[in-house]
């Protein structure tokens, strides 16, 4: 990994219209290559994290700081997979190509990449509404992914889905980003996604959001399920879920 962060917060203030202090004094370094998941409490400031980092907000004060000078491209997963119901799976993923001008005779080979890549290789021609939650989802991956991006930001994807799709995404989304070489920031206030998925855990303290403690997870990238059955992720998770009841209750000076 880089010794210089991919992009760094520095100070972010974030305060909305209501008043509300979402952000306070945040400082975050995202390294190169690494699957950093950012754990907190509801309404502690993750999703504005992501956000400011996509250039969706802009923050009141501090900076959002890239290694090379300007944002890279970006893909964003949101909560819900947000497709289009009236067009194809296919032409969903070739979503992000089409607003760069890439024609589809063009992009149509790599729109099958991205789909075998999340297993739906044999759905190109389906529609969202004849699909499974897990598969909508599995799409709105490969749409995020279709360009390569070298930073991939993930809000709560797999909040919704039942714990056995989860688990299967949580695997196949393990894959993906060491085979794509993606720097992941995702999302979550589950103690055991974080654990299990990441290579850092960021806690942020309940609002205004901020870190209160970075965890480094020494494990292989790709993990499998026995990882959850190991004592050393018993212990990484009692660790988080330590500093995550601490941040819960920790509040800004």
């Amino acid at each position: 990994m880089s010794e210089k962060p991919l992009v760094a917060l520095r100070g972010i203030e974030k305060r909305f219209a209501s008043g509300v202090r979402a952000l306070g004094g945040l400082d975050l370094d995202v390294r190169q290559g690494e699957f950093l998941s950012l754990l907190g409490p509801s309404g502690c400031g993750k999703s504005t994290a992501l956000r400011l980092i996509a250039g969706l907000s802009e923050p009141n004060s501090g900076a959002v700081e890239w290694r090379d000078g300007a944002r890279p491209e970006i893909g964003f997963v949101f909560q819900e997979p947000t497709l289009m119901p009236w067009t194809s799976v296919a032409k969903n993923v070739f979503l992000p190509l089409r607003l760069q001008g890439v024609a589809w005779r063009d992009a149509a080979s790599r729109v099958r990449e991205a789909l075998a890549g999340v297993g739906l290789a044999g759905f190109a021609d389906a529609y969202p509404r004849e699909l499974s939650g897990g598969m909508r989802m599995r799409v709105s991956i490969a749409r995020a992914l279709v360009t390569k991006p070298p930073l991939l930001l993930m809000d709560e994807p797999f909040a919704a889905l039942d714990e056995i799709t989860r688990f299967r995404l949580n695997d196949d989304l393990l894959a993906l980003a060491a085979q794509l070489k993606t720097t992941v920031i995702f999302v979550t206030h589950s103690v055991f996604e974080s654990v299990y998925l990441s290579s850092r855990i960021a806690v942020f303290a309940a609002r205004p959001g901020r870190v209160t403690e970075t965890i480094e997870i020494s494990a292989p990238r790709v993990r499998h399920s026995d990882f959850r059955l190991a004592p050393e992720f018993s212990d990484y998770a009692r660790r988080a879920s330590a500093a995550l009841d601490a941040a819960s209750g920790a509040r800004a000076a």
